[in-house]
């Protein structure tokens, strides 16, 4: 039955050599990979209008200069990673980077900002498409929490469908959105100049005195927002069809024109249009609702906006699992991401992106507008570290225009280095907890990859020197009673050894004195050992009978618990009857030099 609901849901298996066929073209990875970077552009502007507002409404002209920085930075950053990529084309982006050129602990520190940054990215972005939809239909608000889940449960199972599936049908809504936007913005900028639109602008150039330097510095870090999931293609490089690391370039590039087209025509249209940010409505509402009015085509942007906000998580559940893959790889992160799913997804990391997301929505309420700055923060310090990996593998090579390429990645790093900067000093209160968290994660990653060595190291074994250890076998069985289980289990026990007893734990004399007359009439050619518990505990006598036998016989025999176990025909029916063998098996599996094994025995109907 399970088996039948799970091939609904996310189709056939499918084989190993169907692997390349999964692979993305340009057209639809950039819908994919880009979709988190696009939908920043329905709350970039909203997040400087948001700081400047301090200062009064005079004060938001100061949204153009400090859009066209945030554009600058956008051009520095599209060319720097376009290096990385035909750098590192086998993907990994900031992490595979600062792993090459910088060492260890800052790879590390690169890997888990990226993968905190993938969790936020989807918690913040299905809370913000639910915002776009409660702006359209306010009676919806008191239900964010549960239409975001829902949306992260849709998205999880489109994912674990597969990359080309998912991508095939996400791409049809992201391209919509372009559109649309384009289209609001054309719309609005013909509107503003033939008069069609009455606003009041601020004053461009005019005197503010309460706008401070610091202002502006926060201003320009909540810009900066616009910018997250830049680094998704290069951290998805072995995503793309052959070449890959050309086809990864080109839609980089592409995705970097259209989120600087449409960040730069919203922030001018709500400039324009004197539109101030509203606790009740987004600014991308404003906008279409005063060019458009209450018509359908307010609609169709509020609708398209929600579903970008919405897929700007698909960006994670692409790069998300590749970069735990990379790090599982190097037995930093749990081997359990390293394998690929029915689909040839990898879908354990598919999962678990759902399952931490989807606890931040809810331990937020459906409202992480103060996840946004943590959430910058945790991909501008890998934009760094990247920038300088970049900076070290040039000045190491010394490759032909190497000089070129030092200074591109050169200014990426100062640049994305200011910013972190100004993110930590004007948003500290917001971003402190960034400084808790990294060095736990790093500290995980170093646990789990000392784990790994420590557990490779005793199970390797010197092929010349070390060679099986022949012993006899000394077969314990549990037992209850008489019955065709047990007799079914000393069948088995009598193949594998002489050395068979079975041990019963009675609670009274009585049910003693009955179990060994049973015992002897019924006679195996087993002997029976009985143990009395006077506190009605089986594991506990049980426990010290097995380490008397390992202390007497461990030197030349091997034990074995054979524990008894009948199978039911129905799943149900498993929860009619006493579960003593499972918890039996769960506290004897943690003996050392004891082997426990299940000797099942299936019910007819």
């Amino acid at each position: 039955m399970l088996g039948k609901f799970k091939r609904i849901l996310i189709g056939r298996p499918m084989k190993s050599a169907e692997l390349e066929a999964e692979k993305l073209g340009r057209l639809k990875a950039l819908a994919i990979l880009s979709s988190d970077a696009l939908s920043s552009v329905a709350y970039g502007t909203e997040q400087i209008l948001l700081v400047l507002m301090v200062a009064g409404f005079a004060a938001l002209w100061y949204s153009v200069p400090i859009s066209i920085a945030v554009l600058g930075l956008l051009v520095i950053l599209i060319i720097s990673y376009r290096q990385t990529i035909f750098a590192y084309p086998a993907g990994g982006g900031a992490y595979i980077v600062a792993k090459d050129n910088i060492g260890k602990a800052p790879s590390l520190i690169a890997g888990g900002s990226l993968l905190v940054d993938y969790i936020l990215t989807v918690a913040v972005s299905s809370s913000a498409g639910t915002d776009a939809i409660t702006s359209a239909f306010p009676v919806l608000h008191d239900h964010r929490v549960l239409i975001a889940l829902v949306m992260i449960v849709f998205l999880t199972i489109m994912n674990l469908r597969g990359v080309t599936e998912s991508a095939s049908v996400l791409a049809i809504p992201i391209y919509l959105f372009v559109i649309a936007i384009f289209v609001l913005i054309i719309t609005g900028v013909i509107r503003y100049f033939t008069g069609g639109i009455e606003a009041a602008a601020p004053q461009f150039d005019s005197t503010v005195s309460n706008v401070s330097l610091f202002l502006l510095l926060k201003a320009f870090s909540s810009g900066c927002s616009a910018l997250t999931g830049v680094e998704a293609v290069s951290n998805a490089i072995p995503n793309f069809r052959k070449p890959a690391e050309k086809n990864a370039a080109a839609t980089l590039l592409m995705m970097g024109i259209i989120l600087g087209a449409m960040f730069i025509g919203i922030t001018l249209l709500a400039y324009w249009y004197g539109i101030h940010p509203s606790a009740t409505e987004t600014v991308i509402s404003q906008i279409a609702r005063m060019t458009f009015g209450h018509g359908v085509l307010y609609y169709v942007i509020q609708g398209v906006t929600a579903l970008i906000l919405f897929l700007a998580a698909n960006t994670a559940y692409s790069a998300f699992p590749l970069l735990a893959f990379m790090l599982a790889k190097d037995k930093y992160m749990p081997h359990m991401f390293m394998v690929r799913g029915d689909r040839l997804g990898f879908s354990n990391g598919i999962i678990i992106l759902s399952l931490l997301s989807a606890l931040l929505v809810i331990v937020f309420k459906g409202d992480t507008e103060n996840l946004i700055p943590l959430y910058a923060v945790g991909v501008f310090i890998p934009f760094t570290l990247s920038q300088l990996g970049m900076m070290i593998r040039w000045i190491r090579l010394k490759p032909s225009n190497w000089g070129l390429k030092l200074t591109i990645n050169t200014v990426g790093m100062l640049t994305t280095l200011s910013i972190t900067l100004i993110f930590i000093f004007t948003k500290f209160s917001q971003v402190w907890v960034i400084f808790l968290f990294l060095p736990l994660v790093v500290y995980i990653f170093y646990k789990i990859y000392t784990h790994y060595e420590n557990t490779a190291e005793q199970l390797r074994i010197d092929i010349k020197v070390d060679k099986p250890e022949v012993k006899g076998n000394t077969i314990i069985i549990p037992v209850a009673g008489i019955t065709r289980v047990v007799m079914n289990t000393i069948s088995y026990a009598k193949t594998l050894s002489p050395n068979v007893v079975a041990v019963y734990v009675g609670f009274d004399d009585e049910a003693i004195h009955k179990m060994e007359q049973k015992w002897e009439e019924w006679n195996p050619g087993v002997r029976l050992i009985v143990l009395k518990s006077r506190y009605r505990s089986i594991l506990g006598p049980l426990r010290r009978f097995i380490d008397t036998v390992e202390w007497k016989t461990s030197a030349t025999d091997h034990i074995t618990v054979l524990i008894p176990q009948f199978v039911t025909h129905h799943w149900w029916e498993t929860i009619l009857h006493n579960q003593t063998s499972l918890l039996m098996r769960a506290y004897l599996i943690n003996y050392k030099d004891v082997v426990v094994a299940t000797v099942p025995y299936h019910l007819n109907k």
